[in-house]
């Protein structure tokens, strides 16, 4: 969006009786294509230009956006947002980003942005060739669909602290999900892909030979007793182990005394030679930007240091409530003040494949799918449904379903084994893991 349409908005709202002011512009355009059975099925596109604005009147705020960027729309938007504001209770943190801390130029380049714009016709073609290879594997009786899609946004922030600068990025993704069968079950298995840049995506063919073996290997699932047992989660969804993390160890969940890692700074989580980084400046990353939500200088953090806590995830208003200063982790959409959020987020390997940590185990739980997580955020108390396979004397032995595993996750942070086999496939990453027991709840 124009950056002098938005230096405007922010005038606007300074003489209309605002302290101070941010505004955001973004444009979007998207396509994508769905293929089922060899046929089109959907074609969406796509193109917003969306308006947001935050105001500040003393500590008091409001944020209001509106996809209507006429003169006389932006001018009903500012006295909007002001008139909320006056109303609104005061915030004694609330406020622009310290000055100091914002990202001054040159801005690194991260390589976000493809300039290619597949047509329908393409999107459509790559999809049938995965939804083809998908349904060619032995044991797959139908699918549920193929589809291709892909995304250009352009993102600027402009604010009274005198921060002003775009952000562009682009994504092309291509996904395939099957359905096998043996008569008395069927079982679906899928794969799916994000990048940045159209040339890194995954060959159609393989995707969605991928989806078919997946789903095909699920035949035959059982039901297993309860127990206790030592469980490897797969890299595929070892990272949502990290979730809980992040939340975890943000700073709104801090200032409100939420969270179960409040009095964890600094100390040992997990064991030594474990590392969590999160870096917003991976070349072509998911999760990358050169900047945060709220303009300021971003860069990467150890969050996780050899096993220890190093810091919270902070925005400017979590910490000047918790007398720090911002981590550089704001992130916003149009509506609404910044919440936190990491970036591209990862787990480092260890030295031990996935065959090497179930020898280790000798037996226990692959989980490959995992589904409706339970959290008890003051206390850590973690529970998820999953499916997977039951291995024995290190070699998997059959699948398995209707499973659900728990625990404290403290408990296990401090005992978790990274594997070797990191795939960067999005924002969040990580190799497997193994758990040397966990409770695992059956029939």
């Amino acid at each position: 969006m124009d950056e002098n349409l938005l230096e405007d908005v922010v005038k606007a709202a300074l003489a209309a009786g605002a302290d101070a002011a941010e505004a955001v512009g973004a444009d979007r355009r998207a396509l994508s294509v769905t293929v089922r059975l060899g046929k089109l099925e959907e074609v969406e596109r796509e193109e917003s230009r969306d308006l947001g604005l935050r105001v500040f009147v003393g500590r008091r705020h409001a944020t209001v956006s509106g996809s209507d960027i006429s003169a006389e729309a932006r001018a009903k938007l500012v006295e909007r947002a002001v008139a909320m504001a006056r109303l609104a209770p005061e915030d004694p943190y609330s406020g622009l980003a310290d000055p100091a801390l914002l990202a001054r130029g040159p801005l690194p380049d991260l390589d976000l942005f493809d300039a290619e714009e597949p047509s329908p016709e393409d999107l459509e073609a790559r999809a049938r060739i995965a939804e083809d290879a998908a349904r060619t594997v032995e044991g797959v009786v139908n699918s549920d669909g193929a589809s291709g899609s892909w995304s250009s946004n352009q993102w600027r922030l402009v604010t009274s602290g005198g921060f002003s600068a775009p952000h562009r990025a682009s994504a092309f993704s291509l996904g395939a999900s099957a359905i096998a069968g043996d008569g008395q079950v069927m079982e679906t298995g899928h794969d799916y892909r994000t990048v940045r840049w159209r040339a890194d995506l995954p060959a159609p063919e393989s995707l969605g030979t991928e989806a078919g073996r997946r789903a095909a290997q699920r035949l035959g699932a059982r039901k297993i007793d309860s127990t206790t047992a030592p469980v490897i989660f797969e890299n595929r969804l070892a990272s949502s182990l990290m979730g809980p993390l992040i939340g975890a160890i943000a700073g709104p969940s801090i200032a409100r005394g939420t969270s179960f890692l409040k009095d964890k700074l600094g100390q040992q989580l997990f064991a030594k030679g474990v590392n969590v980084i999160d870096d917003p400046h991976r070349l072509r990353g998911l999760g990358s930007a050169p900047f945060d939500d709220e303009g300021v200088a971003n860069r990467r953090h150890a969050l996780i240091d050899d096993g220890v806590l190093t810091t919270w995830l902070l925005n400017s208003s979590s910490a000047r409530q918790l007398g720090l200063t911002t981590t550089g982790h704001a992130s916003r959409g149009l509506a609404g003040p910044p919440g936190v959020g990491p970036s591209n987020l990862t787990l480092q390997p260890g030295d031990a494949d996935r065959a090497d940590l179930m020898r280790q185990a000798k037996d226990g739980l692959l989980i490959t799918s995992m589904f409706g997580p339970s959290l008890n955020g003051n206390t850590g108390d973690w529970s998820v449904g999953c499916s997977g396979f039951w291995f024995e004397d290190g070699e998997l032995a059959y699948p398995v379903t209707e499973i659900t595993v728990a625990g404290n996750l403290l408990d296990i942070f401090a005992r978790m084994i990274p594997g070797s086999d990191l795939e960067i496939r999005g924002a969040s990453n990580a190799p497997s893991i193994l758990v040397d027991a966990l409770a695992i709840a059956g029939r």
